[in-house]
């Protein structure tokens, strides 16, 4: 090759990386400049208000900061746990108003508060999507409550049928054989100490629940599925931690020390529940017949053209996992500590089980069903401490909200839960007190009809392991309050934080006394 040749591709080949370069540049600029600019200038044209835009982060550092400032400061009972989970948001909506922005590193957050807009974001699901799932947060779960369009529709019609009341009433017996040995465990600590002895419950309850999930679901004992669990909150913890720095690019391709556990997780978790799921399958294969249960539900789907694959299934078994023990294990622990220090409403609850089921007697479903009490705690505690603390929904083009307001595509939509259930516009003056009452004519009398009571979701994508969740609920409290009461330790310190979901920091030491 001439000179002259060499020169000329050696041109050619500085003009590829020069020009390679310049459009990554420009894409990177757009992403962390021009676009998230573009969209603040749009939402203001509609007239709303939001935080100013920061190159690339956006508002991330600001909510860190003012986390770390509001977990520094101890709090009461009775004092507002919000500037602890969700600072920015509650500082934006006080600043700019009920329906306003803020920036989740590059990407617009349109804050949503009011009912018609909520109830409109989630009823036009297809308008309004669930976000992507990110790559990180696969690591951690799937399935039906994070999947779109076809398939949503296809998991959600093979799924819903695990929970109808007739399977629920199938499942009782696992979850009062599970309760039944975590009250043994506190009656031995009780009895140690005399009649009264401090007892953290928030372990047993993660504990108990996952017992129950791998009964009632899997059909296995808890020490099958033990190691699961113990890794999926591990992981948890970790995806948590890796989605605070997920809007920098690359940033999950790094071999960080989290990132490697994160995959070394996944992969031992998918490893084990496949286990579990071929063990199962090979039995149905030798005409064993199949179980009630979710995972026999799963299994019987997918014989056919139209069911699941067994990747599908360890998906939906991998979610399950844990949405199912979080969801019951937070509104547990968050029920106990109401209750302990509400003793009024202990007393008329446990009053209540005796005149339904009795001191020493088993409930049964239809029992549990006519625990009117029970049922409005439960729902005034879903409401102060819903398990998720907001909903998100993206925009992926210019899409019409409400009668006057445009969003642009590539925003998202944040609904703050907690928020909406602590509005005193939405529920009254009274909003931040432990009152069941107010749910003593049910959800709807309660929220006037308005679409302000969110902790399972609503619309077409609600959690449809609600009742679930509720009957392990009553059937749990039906045991404890029958054998014990309780008060709040003086070791309590009351510190709500969200780990996927709004967990007690320091747990929940309660003094137990024997009845």
């Amino acid at each position: 090759m001439s000179d002259t040749e060499t020169s000329a591709v050696a041109v050619a080949a500085a003009i590829v990386v020069v020009t390679a370069a310049a459009v990554w540049i420009w894409k990177g600029l757009n992403m962390a400049w021009f676009r998230p600019k573009k969209h603040e200038a749009y939402l203001k044209k509609q007239g709303l208000s939001g935080t100013p835009f920061t190159f690339l982060v956006g508002d991330v550092k600001r909510e860190a900061s003012m986390m770390e400032q509001a977990k520094s400061r101890p709090i009461s009972l009775t004092d507002d746990y919000m500037p602890r989970v969700m600072p920015m948001i509650l500082q934006t909506v006080k600043d700019h108003g009920k329906t306003s922005y803020m920036w989740l590193g590059p990407t617009a957050s349109v804050i949503v508060t009011k009912p018609e807009h909520i109830k409109e974001v989630l009823n036009r699901f297809y308008d309004f999507p669930k976000p992507p799932v990110h790559p990180i947060v696969e690591l951690f779960a799937t399935g039906v409550a994070l999947y779109e369009g076809e398939k949503w529709s296809k998991h959600r019609k093979i799924i819903n049928p695990s929970f109808h009341v007739e399977k629920l009433k199938v499942m009782l017996p696992a979850f009062y054989e599970s309760c039944s040995e975590m009250i043994s465990k506190w009656e031995s600590l009780v009895s140690e100490k005399g009649l009264s002895n401090e007892i953290d419950v928030w372990p047993y309850l993660g504990d108990v629940t996952s017992d129950v999930i791998s009964r009632s679901a899997f059909g296995s004992s808890y020490e099958e599925g033990k190691r699961i669990f113990e890794l999926q909150e591990e992981q948890g913890r970790r995806v948590v931690k890796a989605l605070e720095m997920a809007f920098i690019p690359g940033m999950r391709f790094l071999p960080t020390k989290n990132n490697m556990r994160m995959r070394q997780i996944h992969r031992e978790v998918k490893s084990r529940l496949k286990e579990i799921i071929m063990k199962r399958q090979r039995a149905m294969e030798a005409g064993e017949a199949p179980k009630n249960d979710l995972l026999g539900i799963l299994l019987q789907s997918n014989s056919g053209d139209h069911g699941m694959s067994i990747e599908d299934v360890v998906e939906e078994c991998r979610l399950f996992h844990f949405a199912g023990q979080e969801t019951t294990a937070v509104l547990l622990v968050w029920t106990m500590i109401m209750l302990s220090h509400h003793q009024k409403w202990q007393d008329q609850a446990r009053e209540e089980i005796l005149q339904v089921i009795g001191k020493n007697n088993k409930p049964n479903f239809d029992a549990l069903s006519r625990l009117k009490i029970i049922s409005m705690i439960l729902n005034e505690v879903l409401r102060l401490y819903p398990p998720g603390i907001l909903l998100g929904r993206t925009i992926e083009k210019e899409t019409k909200l409400g009668e006057d307001m445009t969003l642009p595509g590539g925003a998202q939509v944040v609904i703050p839960v907690v928020m909406v259930h602590r509005d005193p516009e939405l529920w009254g003056e009274d909003v931040l007190e432990f009152k069941p009452d107010r749910f003593s004519d049910g959800i709807s009398k309660a929220t006037k009809n308005q679409v302000s009571f969110l902790p399972f979701g609503w619309g077409p994508r609600f959690c449809p392991g609600q009742n679930f969740a509720l009957m392990e609920a009553k059937m749990a409290l039906v045991l404890i309050l029958q054998r014990f009461s309780f008060e709040l330790s003086p070791s309590y310190t009351h510190a709500p934080h969200t780990v996927l979901t709004l967990h007690p920091q320091f747990g929940a030491p309660l003094i137990f006394h024997m009845i």
